[in-house]
């Protein structure tokens, strides 16, 4: 079969467009090398939805975040992936407004209306257990934080129940055009289509060249994070940012979705695009600035580290528009604010098919909702827990996960919503099951176990870390050298 588009990459690019193009009588396949969608940068990130003023109006990043937060409420109605739109404040601990102005001066001229500039008294107003050194800050009210990889998998689900094909464990090896038509060499066969979009995150440079539609290159830059434990997250209200450097938006403080503190991340430019790997040095220098915001930060509540790898692009900006292959459209260099902008980006990229010559028919059938996901009682005390824990396999009301209350009903529901999943990884970012205090201690044979009951088939029961082969820092290493170091 000849698919009308090929999306190369299952990220939040790469499944957003897919989404926005069954909105029309369309053939499209989303393929992607890992065995679920969400597996790059899309699921290792700060899960901001950033207000828009970071960037100026002569870049894409810079219109397009605000445009694509615009859409984030209507989506979270629709999909159900958790959005809650909390305001962040980017804090000052100088007098020295200049700054903070220069920058609400560039999101006015992005289009924002929600900037204002407030000084200590309305900071802790807003943020009582904020450093005292904090003197001002630029508080947007519009911004707010999510569930990226939440976000992709409602957009793969939607998709693929409008009409998507999804092909995962599908990697891209080669890309050949003859007469009009791409044929896409993948470990899963050959694909062909008539227009392919590189989404491919941080190998997009590396697919564009397969086609000959290079002209820019990937410089990747990794960043690592420190997630605390449920609950922690209840000492802010907000996304707290420092005042932005040349690499970065610097160390950010912000409750998650789920009610967890998560602090990060640091910048490194690097040169293994896979290597995600964390360190204590640089976990440590994480801390330390978060703790100057924020100096009840407990490094005994400290969960797990992470390290995301960021998309950038030698051009500076977006990379996203035709190539000299026609046909071959490319989406890539999409780091922050990617995830912001990920509707817009999206919208952009079907506009920039139609310019192309796509066929852009609507699809009257089109859905644009998901159900939302089966939940059970997450407020049961210990003594029905432990009940319920014990049911036999099999059972929907039995209780896999202890920490996060996660049944085997749960489990079933997030498997049968049109994608496989067929990793202990994938039933995790679905469902939270062994995102609690033990780390799947105790269920990540009990997740494995329902999976089989449910298909038959014992699915590998190791975790993507163990697969990947990467270190992570772990509690006690963690805390063992915050502790050497107030003794030295």
């Amino acid at each position: 079969m000849v698919h009308d588009v090929a999306i190369i990459g299952a990220g939040i690019i790469g499944t957003a467009l897919a989404r926005e193009l069954t909105r029309y009588r369309l053939k499209v396949a989303v393929i992607e090398k890992h065995p679920d969608v969400s597996m790059g940068a899309t699921k290792a990130n700060s899960a901001i939805v950033h207000g828009g003023y970071a960037e100026g109006h002569d870049t894409l990043k810079g219109r397009l975040c605000i445009a694509g937060r615009r859409r984030f409420r209507e989506l979270e109605d629709e999909l159900h992936f958790g959005f809650t739109e909390t305001g962040s404040l980017l804090v000052s601990m100088e007098d020295d407004l200049e700054p903070l102005e220069r920058l609400q001066r560039r999101g006015i001229e992005n289009g924002l209306t929600d900037l204002s500039i407030i000084g200590r008294e309305e900071i802790m107003k807003l943020e009582p257990n904020i450093s005292e050194e904090v003197k001002n800050a630029l508080f947007c009210k519009g911004a707010g934080i999510c569930s990226p990889y939440g976000m992709a998998i409602a957009m793969a689900e939607n998709a693929v129940e409008n009409g998507a094909e999804l092909f995962l464990s599908a990697e891209v090896k080669g890309i050949e055009m003859e007469n009009g038509i791409f044929t896409l060499s993948t470990d899963r066969g050959d694909f062909q289509a008539r227009f392919v979009v590189n989404c491919a995150g941080v190998m997009s440079d590396r697919v564009a060249k397969m086609a000959g539609a290079d002209g820019f290159e990937i410089l990747p830059r990794s960043g690592e994070y420190l997630l605390f434990a449920k609950g922690t997250g209840k000492m802010l209200e907000h996304v707290v940012f420092q005042l932005p450097t040349a690499m970065g938006k610097g160390v950010l403080v912000t409750p998650t979705i789920h009610g967890n503190l998560l602090i990060g991340p640091d910048a490194t430019d690097v040169e293994d695009r896979e290597d995600t790997s964390t360190h204590k040095d640089r976990l440590q220098n994480v801390y330390n600035q978060a703790k100057k915001l924020y100096p009840d930060i407990k490094g005994e509540s400290f969960l797990r580290s992470f390290t995301g790898i960021r998309a950038r692009s030698s051009t500076g900006d977006f990379v996203i528009g035709p190539s000299r292959i026609r046909g071959f459209i490319n989406a890539a260099g999409i780091q922050s604010p990617g995830l912001t902008a990920s509707p817009a980006i999206a919208s952009l990229l079907v506009s920039i098919l139609g310019d192309e010559g796509l066929n852009l028919e609507p699809e009257v059938s089109f859905n644009p909702f998901r159900k939302p996901q089966e939940l059970a009682r997450k407020d049961l005390p210990y003594r029905e827990v432990d009940r319920l824990s014990r049911l036999p396999v099999g059972s929907r009301e039995r209780i896999v996960c202890r920490c996060e209350r996660v049944t085997e009903g749960e489990i079933a529901d997030s498997m049968d919503r049109g994608i496989e999943v067929t990793t202990v990884d994938g039933i995790k970012r679905r469902t939270r099951a062994a995102m609690g205090w033990c780390q799947g201690t105790f269920c990540r044979e009990r997740i494995a176990a329902a999976m089989e009951d449910l298909t038959g088939k014992l699915p590998d029961g190791s975790y993507d870390i163990e697969r990947s082969g990467v270190s992570r820092i772990e509690k006690n290493d963690f805390l063992d050298f915050l502790k050497a170091q107030k003794e030295d």
